[in-house]
């Protein structure tokens, strides 16, 4: 069991000055993770069915 899997728990989202939603997670080892979604890049997501 030498392998070490990070598992990204969520700590919230945040808005920058830019008007990207940010979103912050960690890993119970102590690693940090941030993903940036910008809101202007392409169409809106659409759930499957609409």
């Amino acid at each position: 069991m030498g392998d070490h899997v990070h598992v990204r728990l969520s700590e919230g989202l945040s808005v920058s000055a830019d008007g990207e939603l940010i979103e912050h997670s960690l890993c119970r080892c102590g690693a940090t993770f941030t993903k940036v979604f910008d809101a202007d890049s392409g169409e809106p997501e659409r759930l499957p069915g609409s």
